[in-house]
């Protein structure tokens, strides 16, 4: 994204500013316990309020419908693939799976549809990816099912066994779309603007 902003205005400066959200620190409980949607975003709007920052950039499956006072989204870059992906090392696709077959997922919605294709058994919570696949190479668990832009981001699209579509897992709201969060505009806010326009 960084380089997409400098692509279209050369003569802005961009710097990067790492905000690690509530929902960056719980790692090993499942978000659906712990408060959901929202846990990613509220330090990093904080910070734009505060003027910290001048521009967020967030994954949208993780932002609340209704966002702060004095927040806009203003920009939605070309949505990813927001398919999900099944990785394994003994089954080509879902469908293969025996019965209670230990699935590594994360999200509560990918485990329930899931159940309704197989009677599998999910077996880990763990956020962590690495530590997913660490337990699928050990033959701990059976598959994972994650997302595809998951796997992209971290160069791991090889390890993908199969893209589930949307008629097997529908795949969350918002997934595959960034959103670029800025503050409304205010008459007297003379600073210069960053977002695309």
């Amino acid at each position: 994204m960084k380089k997409e902003v400098q692509s279209r205005r050369p003569e802005v400066r961009v710097e990067l500013v790492k905000i690690k959200t509530k929902g960056d620190k719980i790692r090993r409980r499942p978000l659906s316990k712990v408060g959901g949607k929202g846990l990613f975003v509220k330090e990093i709007e904080e910070a734009l309020l505060k003027r910290d920052v001048d521009l967020a950039i967030h994954s949208m499956k993780d932002v609340p419908a209704e966002l702060q006072k004095g927040l806009k989204l203003s920009v939605f870059p070309k949505r990813e693939d927001p398919r999900d992906a099944f990785v394994s090392c003994l089954f080509k696709m879902v469908e293969e799976l025996p019965q209670g077959a230990s699935v590594g997922t994360s999200s509560l919605r990918r485990s329930a549809q899931l159940l309704h294709i197989r009677p599998i058994s999910r077996s880990s919570f763990e956020r962590n990816v690495d530590t997913r696949l660490r337990k699928l190479d050990s033959g701990e668990l059976q598959a994972i099912v994650l997302r595809r832009g998951w796997t992209q981001a971290s160069g791991l699209s090889d390890r993908i066994t199969a893209l589930l579509s949307p008629e097997v897992v529908l795949p969350a709201i918002g997934q595959g779309v960034l959103g670029l969060e800025d503050e409304r505009r205010r008459s007297e806010d003379t600073r210069p603007y960053l977002p695309f326009e």
